[in-house]
């Protein structure tokens, strides 16, 4: 006999039902519902991303094919395409987002992501700000309206380096500016934002000066500046200068009249030179063009978000449901993240991820497949009834 759940189950228990069940009737998400739950919206919606899923049939034969087994995820039986499908449609999804930030939070506090990375020493919180396209046909998203002939939407996403894992994640029409949507995240004072240039924007770095908000970006080629001071360039460092300078032109004066820093770094594998911007008046320029180094780990997030999940083909075609299975995307991210910070196997997050979608419902102790996913659990010997000799 099984002495444990499967590992869905196992991953499932990390959203309490007395917190998810307080998260539906504050959004009010069951209202005029008629037997199908959102526990089971969001049980089928896991099911989707981490068994990989391509449509609503695939979904609900696939949680069909393991009857007997449901019960234990907390569902009685398979949902129905058509109902599955109106429950995305309008079920709110905030309900997955609150859900996602809450489980984060919960993560977060437990440590159960693991320590910061001692990458630096200073302790601002280091941030990576940036955006991803995600392409749809116009002709089933009209309302995704991108370009003549394409639709898409964007997800913007404020990356925490502490754990590599979103602060704030906002979903808009592709066609929405990135550096319009920079004021839409609350960061407190202190903070360290490192961006590409498409966030160039001089009000919002006075902004940011002003509130003691600090950035790493790259200059634009066209950005006219006078140099204050030259700074000294540490010795064996691929440093080729580093200045002080102040915008000259009428608007970017306007906007931003304070001292920024002009950094100058070659970039050995490309061959190329890298001007970065800062209002990092006191951090060394080694430091800060490791901190615009480390940016590159928002791109890895969005590359093992769009490879290891379905984001890039949806089982609707509402904008709500849209939303639902982006945000059940990021809880799901959230798993495996979780999952690999557990395992001592050294997995890659991708063969992590293709080898849980072939072992949902194996009946193992969670932390044993991890570390030993090859192994095989122990036979329980047969019970035995013994005979009492009667005197």
């Amino acid at each position: 006999m099984a002495q444990v759940a499967s590992l869905f189950n196992q991953l499932l228990q990390h959203f309490p039902r007395t917190e998810f069940g307080a998260l539906v009737k504050k959004h009010n998400a069951e209202r005029c519902a008629k037997g199908f739950g959102c526990w089971t919206q969001l049980v089928s919606m896991l099911f989707c991303q981490l068994a990989h899923a391509d449509s609503l049939r695939e979904i609900c034969n696939g949680l069909g094919c393991c009857l007997g087994k449901l019960a234990h995820l907390g569902i009685g039986k398979a949902p129905n395409k058509s109902t599955l499908s109106y429950a995305n449609e309008h079920r709110p999804a905030k309900l997955y987002e609150d859900l996602f930030f809450t489980a984060l939070k919960r993560f977060r506090a437990e440590e159960g992501l693991g320590p910061r990375p001692k990458k630096f020493r200073f302790k601002n919180k280091l941030l990576s700000l940036d955006s991803t396209t995600i392409s749809l046909c116009l002709e089933l998203f009209p309302w995704a309206e991108f370009r003549k002939a394409k639709g898409g939407v964007k997800a913007h996403v404020l990356l925490d380096h502490d754990d590599y894992l979103p602060s704030y994640v906002l979903i808009t029409e592709a066609k929405r500016s990135d550096v319009k949507r920079a004021d839409a995240f609350t960061l407190n004072p202190g903070s360290i934002v490192v961006m590409d240039r498409g966030y160039n924007d001089y009000a919002l770095f006075g902004r940011w000066t002003a509130q003691e908000i600090y950035f790493v970006t790259r200059l634009k080629k066209n950005a006219v500046y006078e140099v204050v001071e030259e700074c000294e360039v540490p010795r064996n460092r691929p440093i080729l200068s580093d200045q002080l300078i102040r915008f000259t032109s009428d608007q970017a004066l306007k906007d931003c009249s304070c001292l920024l820093r002009r950094v100058v770094v070659w970039d050995a594998v490309n061959q190329r030179e890298i001007v970065l911007l800062t209002n990092l008046l006191a951090f060394g320029a080694t430091t800060i063009a490791a901190l615009y180094k480390d940016r590159w780990k928002i791109e890895l997030f969005f590359k093992a978000l769009k490879q290891n999940l379905k984001v890039r083909s949806f089982v609707g075609t509402s904008e709500n449901a849209l939303r639902i299975q982006i945000w059940t995307a990021l809880i799901a991210i959230l798993l495996l993240k979780w999952l690999h910070h557990l395992s001592k196997a050294h997995w890659s997050l991708s063969n992590l991820a293709s080898m849980l979608r072939l072992n949902l419902f194996t009946y193992r102790d969670l932390q044993k497949w991890l570390d030993e996913p090859f192994g095989t659990p122990p036979l329980l010997p047969a019970s035995e009834q013994l005979t009492l000799a009667l005197a």
